[in-house]
């Protein structure tokens, strides 16, 4: 659960870790990924998105130095893919990438409170989810002891009390929201994940050409529900008029106690005018027999309290 004073701790230790070494590590990585790893400290994490030549995701991770090499860290899913990706693009490059996932161990705590934890313990400031936080590495055999500690400071938030959070701050996801056919811009991803001086990379042509044109097919929205109807990952939204028309899709969705309202995240298509505001019906896919649209209004992310449709 997330603590009156805003701090919440979520185990990540079941992310995959890759540690990637070399002397050629800042120049490979600098071409794999869309930020710019010499940003990457022993002190603060960045996250970065690597992508396919057509700019599409590979993986969305975030990176911390570590002496001689660096860590990347991203979500279980990706770890039958995300090394195999990093090394089909070393050619002759002084580079190894290891798995690291079963030897270390992360907590992340978000806000502004700073742990205090005892013994060896690497303490790196992190965003994950829109505000201040901190990410805790460990030696797998110490997670019980520092979990433990962080216990006696904070609430830990379980699985379904993250997802939730997750989505009230409009935090997209590997395996949600984000997928090999997503662009970083469609996710609202550019701020954080993209720097536009650091180089080329792949993938960097179909980033740098939204970017000039100002214009994506679609993007990552969040939604409210008008009545107290839920919502489910997978609803086809659909334009209301005479001839409705499919403009999107519901990626997650959750009801949301703070809000008292059942809210989602997902993709709306571009058109005419702009798309906070707009209403739309959300329509199970299936449509069996005695399923009904559900009215909904896209509103921008974070979710604040006030983001309640007017009907």
């Amino acid at each position: 659960m997330i603590g009156p004073d805003g701090c919440a701790v979520f185990d990540l230790s079941a992310h995959v870790k890759l540690r990637v070494s070399g002397n050629d590590r800042i120049r490979f990585l600098n071409g794999q990924l869309s930020n710019d790893i010499r940003k990457a400290s022993e002190s603060a994490a960045l996250e970065a998105c690597i992508l396919n030549a057509k700019g599409k995701l590979d993986g969305h991770v975030f990176i911390v130095a570590d002496r001689d090499s660096f860590l990347l860290e991203a979500e279980p899913a990706l770890r039958e893919s995300l090394q195999a990706r990093l090394e089909r693009y070393i050619i002759a490059d002084d580079v190894q990438v290891e798995d690291v996932t079963g030897r270390l161990s992360i907590f992340h705590v978000a806000g502004p409170q700073r742990p205090a934890v005892a013994g060896e313990c690497r303490i790196i400031s992190a965003d994950r989810f829109g505000l201040p936080g901190w990410d805790l590495w460990v030696e797998a055999e110490r997670r019980d002891a520092i979990r433990a500690q962080l216990s006696d400071q904070f609430g830990f938030c379980e699985p379904e009390d993250a997802e939730i959070f997750r989505i009230e701050q409009g935090i997209p996801r590997w395996g949600r929201e984000l997928s090999g056919e997503i662009i970083p811009l469609e996710a609202n991803l550019e701020a954080r994940c993209v720097d536009y001086g650091k180089g080329c990379y792949v993938g960097q042509e179909t980033i740098s050409r939204m970017k000039m044109s100002g214009q994506t097919n679609k993007k990552l929205c969040g939604l409210v529900a008008s009545l107290h109807v839920p919502l489910t990952a997978g609803m086809r939204l659909l334009a209301i008029g005479e001839e409705p028309r499919e403009v999107g899709w519901i990626t997650s969705a959750v009801y949301s106690k703070r809000l008292q309202k059942y809210i989602a995240l997902g993709y709306v298509k571009r058109g005419p005018g702009q798309v906070v505001g707009a209403k739309l019906d959300a329509l199970e896919r299936s449509e069996r027999p005695g399923s009904a649209a559900v009215r909904v209004e896209v509103t921008g992310l974070p979710f604040s309290p006030s983001a309640a449709p007017k009907v």
